[in-house]
């Protein structure tokens, strides 16, 4: 057991207790595999004090009977978790406007704690937007955009004009071209407008260890700051990159079977020059 020197994060504060603001682990609930309530259980009575968040990815609460739903919530609770629905919110719009709010009502009254906009999949201008951000924090909730590093042509402003200025709407493109500082300035504005935390998709960031953007992220990182920002890990390579070069205050989103992986990558001071704490035999398996 030698070989496991944990790392004080109380001595240093590099971590601290829950509640926490940076160094959050948030794990992926029920998507592509059912995870009972008793498996949930499981995990937080195991590593409840080391899981921040969880969420309902891809829409899955959508699918469920609201009384389990409830029942996962008010376990997660009980373990001081938050939870959040994930990219869900956007299927509601086609309904029109009051169809979102009883969605924001409907979610608090289940118990969930965030409510997650998929600004890709929204598609809508920028001032509709931040309306929607502010409408879930009226409501009580706390609200994280996701972003994406590409965005659809017609979304880029073309001109010289104020930020935040109302664009004339143009056809939909199906090109999409990769605008870092678009998306950092429409995640400002969404900070500004009362948004918790901004999410950041893997895809064309950071979805392989081997190729990931670091330039992308330092930008990010740089301009919004680590305790407003969340990156989804996709592996433990990944999050091992994150913790090697951000250290253990970096928000990650895990799978539910990487959280303890994760835990030890950020109970260790991995320095500049490292063998991977998890092991070459891991990715074997």
């Amino acid at each position: 057991m030698s070989a496991y020197r944990w790392k004080s994060f109380h001595e240093n504060e590099d971590r601290p207790e829950k509640p926490r603001r940076y160094g959050v682990t948030e794990m992926r609930g029920p998507n592509h595999t059912l995870l009972s309530q008793n498996v949930l259980q499981d995990i937080f009575e195991s590593m409840g004090d080391i899981v921040d968040g969880l969420k309902f990815a891809g829409g899955s609460h959508s699918l469920m009977p609201k009384s389990f739903v409830k029942e996962v919530i008010d376990v997660a609770h009980q373990h001081d978790v938050y939870v959040s629905t994930g990219d869900w919110a956007e299927n509601l719009l086609r309904k029109g406007p009051s169809a979102f709010k009883e969605y924001v009502e409907e979610c608090k009254s289940l118990g969930f704690d965030t409510i997650e906009l998929n600004v890709g999949s929204l598609g809508m201008p920028e001032e509709t937007l931040l309306r929607l951000v502010r409408l879930i924090k009226s409501g009580g909730l706390k609200v994280k955009p996701l972003f994406e590093v590409k965005v659809n042509e017609s979304d880029i402003p073309i001109g010289d004009r104020a930020f935040g200025a109302y664009v004339v709407p143009r056809p939909r493109s199906s090109e999409f071209v990769e605008d870092v500082d678009l998306l950092i300035r429409r995640a400002e504005r969404c900070l500004e407008a009362g948004a918790d935390m901004i999410m950041i998709e893997a895809d064309d960031v950071c979805k392989q260890a081997d190729s990931m953007r670091a330039d992308i992220i330092a930008k990010v990182i740089g301009r919004l700051g680590v305790e407003k920002t969340m990156f989804e890990a996709s592996n433990p390579r990944t999050s091992e990159w994150f913790i090697q070069h951000y250290g253990p205050r970096v928000n990650l989103f895990v799978d539910h079977s990487h959280v303890m992986d994760l835990e030890c990558l950020r109970g260790r001071n991995l320095g500049t020059n490292h063998a991977s704490v998890l092991g070459s035999s891991y990715f074997l398996l």
